[in-house]
Formats: C-alpha cells, structure tokens, sequence
C-alpha cells in the first residue's frame, strides 16, 4: 500500500508554467470586409469628390481656347477677303486678273448701278400710281436696260483692250467679261471684295 501511494503522488503532472511575454503587442485582426483599416471619409469630402466636374478643367479651358481662336481666324478670313488680301480670297475673285478687273470696274461709273435703285422706285410706284404712270416707269425700266446693255459692251471693249496689253493676248483667262458686267451692275457699296480705288484712280 505504501508504494502504490508513493507513486500517485510521484505520477502527478507539474504544472505547465505560462508561456513568457515576447514584449511585442499582438497583430491587429484584419477587417472582415477585406480593407487595410483606412480611416472612413468624412461626408464634406464624398460630397466634394461627388461635385467634381466630369471633364477636367484644364480640358475645358483647352476647348474655350480652341473656340476662341477659331472665331478669331474667321473673323481675320471675313476682313482679308473684304480687302481682298489675296491669302482668304475665293477662286473666283483670286489673281492678278480679277483684281485687275475689280479696280478698273469700280474706277468707272456704270450705268447697271442705277439698277437696283431705278427698279425699288418702280414698284413702290406701281402700287401707288396711276395707269399711265406705270406705263412711264415700265417705258424707263426699258431704256434702262437698254443703257445697261451698251454701257457693259462699253465695259468690255475697254477692258480687253487694256488687258491684251498688260497680261498678253493669249494669257487673258476665261470668264472675266461675266465677272467684269456682274460686279458693274452692283452698288458700289455692296461690292465684294470691296472696292479700294477712287472714282478715276484706273490700274495702270
């Protein structure tokens, strides 16, 4: 009996001595939602990034430029070919030759710019007037046509006698006689490219 009670005591297990502290804090547990643990935005700055312009600024001021010197060579295009600066300038008023026609045209006086003026007078009074007076008015609207028509042969004869002798018999381009009568028939005013000599001031 003595021994079995000695070796109870003697199979007793020691106690297990607590694991020593390694000095070091314990690792934060991750975020169940997978995220690092970054701070939560505060609402002024989601409604601040909510606010934000789709397209950057610097894209809007590029396209405000754009814009702005688009006008601004329209507008430079729409002066030049006014003057007729021969760099904005059509086909059909480019060249040496048609400036030429211009200038000799609006040097002159042609009878086809009472055109426009003449025919205005005529239906005013048609409306207002007696029978024999729109007889008149239609009578002068004829003779008008008719001085029309022999002041642009006029026109022609003068014109092609100059140039033969300034670009050459066989350098004379085609179509300037329909543009030479087109531009004589017009205001003054309303001529475009507008006119740059003075009345008399021929090309030479």
């Amino acid at each position: 009996m003595g021994c079995v009670i000695g070796r109870k005591k003697n199979a007793e297990p020691a106690p297990t001595s607590a694991p020593e502290s390694t000095g070091a804090h314990p690792a934060p547990a991750a975020p169940a939602d997978g995220r690092k643990g970054r701070p939560t935005p505060k609402r002024s700055a989601q409604e601040a990034a909510r606010k934000q312009p789709l397209v950057p600024d610097d894209r809007k001021l590029a396209n405000r430029r754009a814009k702005e010197e688009g006008r601004k060579q329209r507008e430079e295009a729409r002066l030049g070919m006014m003057n007729g600066d021969e760099r904005f300038l059509t086909p059909r008023d480019a060249g040496p030759q048609r400036r030429y026609v211009r200038d000799f045209v609006d040097a002159r006086f042609s009878i086809g710019e009472l055109l426009i003026p003449v025919a205005i007078i005529v239906l005013v009074v048609g409306f207002v007037s007696t029978e024999q007076v729109k007889m008149i008015s239609t009578l002068i609207v004829y003779a008008l046509f008719a001085l029309i028509i022999l002041d642009s042969i006029f026109l022609i004869w003068q014109l092609k006698s100059r140039m033969k002798i300034k670009f050459g018999r066989d350098r004379i381009e085609r179509g300037l006689n329909f543009y030479a009568i087109m531009r004589a028939i017009q205001l003054r005013p309303l001529r475009m490219p507008k006119a740059v000599v003075k009345r008399g001031q021929y090309p030479s």
